[in-house]
């Protein structure tokens, strides 16, 4: 516990840093605007890319594990769900607690984290998770909240939901890398080099801006927050391993990358859509404050257990 502890502290470290920058003044909200752009359509966009590219698409692409995350995710998402439904909150609002529930921060913290801890071979079954957390739940959730309201406009609502998917740069990075994979075309040295120093850049700069727009978020609300954090970090990571390991018995390696995927803190995306509907914004914010400070320990923990029974091993 103590050697996993040791290793994962220098990423929370360095969150800790743009925390404490952001908390000084030395960076500003659209500093940190800045921050998470070049990291969300340029450095990890150029690392999804290189890892999906370099990958058979059989082992990026693997229905099985990609149903079985899946199913993993909505007993969580069902109960959570349900809780919020019998506390009388709106059904947006519940949809937004369950999407907190479920949808990890996986590809700024996720991603660079496993990778860096475990090698290359982490990247295929986060990849895999991403496709579903953005296109299945991050359509999901607009479905919801637009229907939710009221509006009427289906139509519009799900060209609202495809052109998110097609601006989405962490899911077009992820196609075009599969395309490239399919028409075997080689990663030239040059072409090569190129997307690994800028792939390089995400996961310093993704922990930092991750950092910085906590110093943002407030602790309001939190009760709610702190039952939010818990299915987040604890009911998903068991229903992960219930569903891995004994509905689907997947292959240790995978269901301990989709355990460790499940015990991420909830994605800083979800309070852009919260904000955006105007659905729960502060609520949003304080789970992802309050997860994120308990997955310190939390995250550890789970990363500690998995190493102990050899998951974590390729």
């Amino acid at each position: 516990m103590i050697d996993i502890f040791l290793t994962t502290l220098p990423f929370f470290a360095v969150i800790a840093c743009g925390y404490g920058a952001a908390r000084a003044g030395f960076c500003p909200p659209e500093a940190v605007a800045w921050l998470t752009w070049f990291v969300f359509y340029f450095a990890l966009a150029a690392m999804l890319f290189r890892f999906t590219a370099s990958l058979p698409m059989a082992e990026v692409i693997q229905p099985r594990f990609m149903v079985a995350y899946f199913f993993a995710c909505l007993p969580v998402y069902l109960i959570v769900n349900l809780a919020a439904l019998l506390r009388k909150r709106p059904f947006g609002e519940a949809a937004v607690e369950a999407q907190c529930s479920v949808i990890g921060n996986t590809g700024f913290l996720g991603l660079p984290l496993l990778v860096t801890l475990i090698g290359p071979d982490a990247a295929p079954p986060i990849i895999m998770m991403l496709l579903i957390d953005l296109v299945v739940f991050g359509s999901l959730i607009v479905i919801i909240i637009t229907g939710a309201r009221g509006d009427g406009d289906q139509a519009a609502a799900l060209r609202a939901v495809g052109l998110g998917l097609v601006k989405n740069p962490m899911i077009m990075a992820i196609l075009a890398g599969l395309v490239w994979s399919l028409l075997g075309i080689p990663l030239v040295r040059p072409v090569d080099s190129f997307l690994n120093l800028l792939g390089a850049a995400a996961t310093p700069v993704a922990l930092f801006a991750i950092g910085a727009s906590l110093a943002a978020r407030s602790a309001e609300r939190l009760s709610v927050a702190l039952w939010l954090s818990g299915a987040k970090l604890v009911l998903h990571p068991l229903a992960a391993a219930a569903v891995a390991l004994w509905l689907f018995d997947l292959p240790l390696f995978m269901a301990g990358m989709m355990i460790a995927a499940a015990a991420m803190p909830t994605a800083g995306n979800i309070y852009i859509i919260a904000q955006h509907y105007g659905v729960a914004p502060q609520r949003v914010s304080a789970t992802i404050l309050v997860s994120h400070v308990l997955a310190v320990v939390t995250l550890s923990l789970v990363l500690a257990e998995l190493t102990g029974r050899g998951m974590l091993v390729p």
